[in-house]
């Protein structure tokens, strides 16, 4: 048997060398990226650019389309996986991610609305989509805690599909009723990194950074409140301002991701998964493993969509919705939740 200070050591040994393969991982993937495409610039026409080797053609793909391609994938698989995290400490469910509450459908359907009546810039839709995701997030998390429905992980996944069914099925009315703008909205509502730029990237950047900010001053709080909200007050933080101000940060990460990349479901339940594999129960833990595995799992997935049906493209969330699909039936049996 270890004594208490020797585990703590090796479980910290640990957990550095996994973040460290990770990392390394994550750097391997996002050249890869770089390299692999659905075009005719191979990886050795790229190694040879990098080699100092002119080629216009090759310049432009790499460095005007996969290099923002990548970076963008970084930043939403680190959103999406720190807000599926933050989702799951709050609800005390591990089926709670963005995708499944109707979150990204909220920020969509803000999105299309948006389009509709006219809006182009920008920020003006990243504003939009996180309006809409902070209104998905408190309906679905307000109907979980009615009468204790959040307490039954089923009746949440529930709950969710149903609200994003019914904005999805109002997104669908929207590109039924104005073409001009369905074309638009066509483009990004089915979760990809095709043709984003990296000026979609800086619009972003704010609002991240001050969600990156908030969790890092409500990380402590938030394990305390997982030992209970009598553990957690007796400590001196306030519960329902803890779970207020995650909702916040949900609602800034998702409806920055879905504005740049579209809804791209399953990452925020896949990637918490993982990460507990790796940190065990501590939420501080868990949201510094998402940051690597969540863009692991964008950027093999947006490789695979370039490569599979070449020269064409399958969209993302396509591709993480296949990798979420068995997530969610392996949690679900192992939690052994009651059948309806």
């Amino acid at each position: 048997m270890m004594v208490p200070g020797v585990a703590t050591v090796v479980r910290r040994t640990r957990s550095r060398t996994s973040i460290l393969l990770l990392l390394t991982a994550l750097v391997a993937v996002s050249v890869v990226s770089l390299l692999v495409g659905a075009g005719s610039v191979g990886p050795w026409r790229v190694l040879a650019l990098l080699s100092g080797s002119p080629d216009s053609e090759a310049s432009f793909i790499v460095w005007e389309l996969r290099a923002p391609r990548t970076l963008i994938g970084i930043m939403v698989g680190m959103a999406l996986g720190v807000s599926g995290a933050l989702l799951q400490a709050v609800a005390r469910n591990p089926l709670a991610e963005p995708g499944l509450l109707g979150v990204s459908a909220g920020a969509a359907f803000a999105v299309a609305l948006a389009l509709v009546l006219g809006a182009s810039a920008a920020t003006l839709r990243i504003s939009v989509a996180q309006l809409g995701a902070l209104f998905g997030c408190v309906c679905v998390l307000s109907v979980a805690r009615f009468r204790g429905v959040g307490n039954d992980p089923v009746r949440l996944v529930l709950a969710g599909a149903a609200f994003s069914g019914l904005l999805a099925s109002l997104t669908s009315l929207i590109l039924l009723y104005d073409q001009r703008a369905a074309d638009e909205i066509r483009f990004w509502v089915i979760g990809s990194l095709s043709g984003r730029r990296l000026d979609d990237l800086v619009a972003v950047m704010p609002s991240m950074l001050l969600a990156a900010l908030v969790i890092a001053l409500i990380a402590r709080p938030l394990a305390a409140l997982a030992l209970g909200e009598r553990i957690a007050s007796g400590l001196g933080h306030h519960p329902n301002l803890i779970r207020w101000l995650v909702v916040a940060c949900v609602a800034l990460l998702v409806g920055a991701a879905t504005a740049i990349a579209g809804p791209i479901a399953f990452v925020g339940l896949v990637v918490p998964f993982v990460a507990r594999a790796f940190a065990g129960p501590d939420i501080r833990r868990t949201l510094w493993f998402c940051l690597p595995i969540g863009p692991l799992m964008v950027l093999a997935a947006d490789i695979i969509s370039r490569v599979v049906v070449a020269p064409s493209e399958l969209p993302l969330g396509v591709l993480t919705a296949l990798c979420g699909a068995p997530v969610l039936v392996a949690v679900v049996r192992a939690r052994r939740l009651p059948m309806l």
